[in-house]
């Protein structure tokens, strides 16, 4: 009978740790911009044409006032590597003989030799890819025109969850007929990618082990 009522306990345990599963949530600094709000004037009878209500039919859709959403497509590749290599060597010798009133003294010459030698190397390679798509909304618009640009997308999966959030500023030149601008094209753009979850703390190093290999370890 104990051991149902203990089985019973732990799933009902596990029912509420299930339940209190993190909701994805955005970043707030990453937060869309909302547009600039417009006040439409009252219309006025009597007239075909009333200011405030018109309909632009020769624009197309691409980004280019505050609130806009424009779609980011990712093609970021960087590969990097370093090698290092060191050596030194260093010899030293010092010999003195001492003399008494011209006469050699008894005891023998004295001799003082060093040598010193270092040999180092490294070798140091990463390489990194992100692709995909996310929309973001346009922040600020430049005195140039250029458009400052901010945004963030959360994906919940199982046992956690993903963002991408991205800011920069883009120039309306390479946006496309279809509203995308390539990431390379973004100019002071920044990047983060990571998650958060079970699967994230799984993969990530434990607070032990970042004493070991940390600059504080003595050893």
């Amino acid at each position: 009978m104990s051991r149902i009522i203990r089985n019973v306990g732990i799933a009902a345990v596990v029912l509420l740790l299930g339940g209190c599963a993190e909701t994805p949530q955005h970043d707030p600094t990453y937060a869309p911009t909302l547009p600039l709000a417009s006040h439409t004037p009252p219309p006025q009878d009597g007239a075909i044409y009333h200011a405030g209500y018109d309909i632009v039919l020769f624009e197309d859709d691409r980004a280019r006032r505050v609130g806009d959403i424009l779609t980011v497509t990712l093609v970021e590749k960087t590969d990097a590597s370093k090698n290092a290599e060191t050596k030194l060597s260093k010899a030293d010798a010092i010999s003195t003989s001492a003399t008494l009133f011209g006469n050699k003294p008894t005891w023998p010459n004295s001799t003082i030799a060093s040598n010193t030698s270092f040999d180092g190397a490294g070798n140091s390679v990463q390489s990194n890819s992100l692709s995909g798509n996310i929309s973001v909304t346009v922040t600020e618009v430049l005195p140039n025109g250029y458009l400052m640009i901010r945004g963030d997308k959360v994906i919940g999966l199982n046992q956690g969850s993903e963002y991408v959030r991205l800011s920069g500023i883009v120039r309306p030149a390479d946006v496309s007929s279809s509203n995308t601008v390539l990431s390379t094209s973004i100019a002071n753009a920044t990047f983060s990618y990571g998650g958060k979850g079970a699967l994230a703390d799984a993969n990530s190093l434990g607070w032990l082990g970042r004493f070991f290999i940390s600059a504080i370890f003595p050893f």
